[in-house]
């Protein structure tokens, strides 16, 4: 398991170990810009915090007595565990949420879950099927492949796949593995490039995030190999996404294709360079198709377009934006084609217009994919505009939540939380503390190399701050952190073996940050300056 899951082991070395700060009350006299903004940062990040606590009790409160499996809805479907709903959208973020707020949850009920769904869902090898509760077996008395598919493939690019991006190897990053394997060992698609899984676009989408990151991962070829199936079967076949589809979804359940294209051509790019020249005028050809017909006058994409003749079939805006302008932005950052980077600055620059804005119906859900497609762009192109924008639309999602903690009551919760992590992350600069607490609030503010952090608590707190690293090579071994959908964008990151300046209220250290920084102050507020 990552060093992110032994932070509770971790946690009793570092105050034995480590160097003991005491910490006073910092005078608010000595504040300053920087100061100010961690503190309010700080205010935000322990809201947010404390709302995906409530969201877990919630639906802890709505599981299953005998399984401790949560329904998928708590209207109909509340007698099922499923893998494309439940395993995708709204258990993982209960896992990373404990995480970070509650390390013996983390390593006991979220586990034992993890444990109960394997046993009780597999059913093609490790591939899962619905569970029902009254029935004690499986919703379904035979297997389908499509359904399997689509569950299994689900649970892996939405669920799984970005625990793994935080916690690294883990027993979720196992069971992930092992869906993976057994999907692809029993792909049931014949075509001129090899078995493939599915002819679903959604889920041959997420294969192609999930292939090409996991091969990078794991360094397996032949992950790799099924990525590449998909790759010529859309950008070398008769299945090219804007020459031959007739309908295009811009947005999530179909948009998922064309980031994924971008994956791969990204993984080609550092491996395979004969193959992302082949790749190169299709996949060109696809993006730039999707700029003529597939945006709206500000810049955001339609719902739904016919890639070949222009037509709008849903005028919808997608709340899923950012999901597509991720593969843009990865084409830009390999191949340096300004228009591509200038397409997704021009959609970030007219977001003032969709504040309060009907996504979804006004669904959390709708919010919670707008709010990060902004965050994850904001991470690359640091437009304040945009950063303003997301704290006023976060305001609007987070008033969605019921005092019981449930946000709608439906699967898609998770994603309320998922968002929210990545708010929080943004709002410390990556840094969390163990043992988390209620009345500890942490805010963090970066200037060029110096990071100012605020903490203040109500009652005296001892514990460890603990500092993000570069995921992306450390956990992913991805040659760049290309943005990619549902990740958790890295802003302060540490070095490892590397000594930072630390000061701590005026006390100066140098000190290494790989195993966290101890501290121990009464009740107040302290200032950490690190350089």
């Amino acid at each position: 398991m990552s060093t992110r899951n032994n932070m509770g082991k971790r946690l009793i070395v570092a105050l034995f170990v480590l160097p003991i700060f005491s910490i006073f009350y910092f005078s608010c006299t000595q504040t300053n810009a920087d100061y100010a903004a961690a503190q309010a940062n700080g205010v935000l990040a322990n809201e947010g915090f404390q709302r995906c606590t409530r969201y877990v009790s919630g639906w802890l409160e709505q599981a299953d007595a005998e399984t401790g499996l949560i329904p998928r809805n708590l209207t109909k479907d509340k007698n099922i565990w499923n893998a494309h709903d439940c395993g995708a959208d709204n258990y993982p973020f209960m896992v990373l949420t404990s995480a970070i707020t509650d390390t013996a949850q983390f390593h006991g009920r979220m586990l034992d879950m993890l444990r109960t769904e394997t046993r009780l869902s597999s059913r093609l090898g490790a591939v899962p099927d619905v569970y029902s509760f009254s029935k004690k077996g499986f919703e379904y008395e035979e297997p389908n492949l499509a359904r399997l598919m689509f569950g299994g493939s689900e649970y892996i690019k939405d669920g799984l796949l970005p625990l793994t991006e935080w916690l690294g190897a883990s027993p979720w990053s196992e069971r992930m593995l092992s869906i993976l394997d057994d999907m692809w060992l029993h792909a049931p698609i014949e075509t001129p490039h090899g078995r493939i899984v599915s002819t679903n676009v959604e889920v041959n989408g997420e294969m192609l995030q999930a292939l090409s990151r996991l091969y990078w991962m794991t360094a397996d070829k032949k992950y790799l190999d099924y990525a590449l199936r998909l790759g010529d079967f859309y950008l070398l076949g008769q299945n090219h996404p804007t020459r031959d589809f007739q309908k295009l979804r811009l947005r999530d359940h179909g948009c998922e294709v064309i980031s994924g294209l971008c994956e791969l051509y990204a993984t080609t790019h550092f491996v395979l360079p004969d193959k992302n020249a082949a790749y190169q005028a299709p996949l060109y050809e696809m993006l730039d198709r999707i700029l003529v017909v597939g945006r709206n006058k500000d810049g955001l994409f339609y719902n739904q377009v016919n890639p070949q003749t222009g037509d709008i079939l849903d005028k919808g805006v997608a709340d899923t934006w950012g999901y597509t302008f991720n593969g843009y932005y990865t084409v830009y950052l390999l191949d340096h084609i300004e228009r591509y980077r200038d397409a997704v600055l021009f959609g970030m620059s007219h977001l003032d217009k969709y504040r309060n804005f009907d996504w979804e119906h006004g669904s959390a859900d709708g919010y919670a994919d707008a709010i990060e497609s902004a965050l994850n762009l904001y991470n690359r192109e640091r437009q304040p505009a945009v950063a303003d924008w997301i704290d006023s639309e976060m305001q609007v999602m987070w008033q969605k939540q019921q005092p019981s903690g449930v946000i709608e009551g439906w699967h898609g919760d998770g994603n309320f939380a998922r968002t929210t992590i990545m708010y929080c992350l943004w709002k410390t600069q990556g840094v969390i503390f163990q043992p988390w607490r209620q009345d500890v609030a942490l805010g963090a503010v970066l200037d060029g190399d110096k990071l100012t952090i605020a903490v203040t608590a109500q009652k005296p707190w001892t514990g460890v701050l603990y500092f993000d690293t570069p995921r992306f090579k450390n956990n992913m071994h991805l040659p760049l952190d290309w943005p990619r959908i549902n990740q958790f964008p890295e802003w302060f990151t540490i070095g490892a073996d590397k000594e930072y300046r630390v000061n701590l209220n005026g006390v100066k250290q140098h000190v290494s940050l790989d195993d966290g920084l101890a501290v121990r102050m009464p009740a107040g507020t302290i200032k950490i300056l690190i350089k």
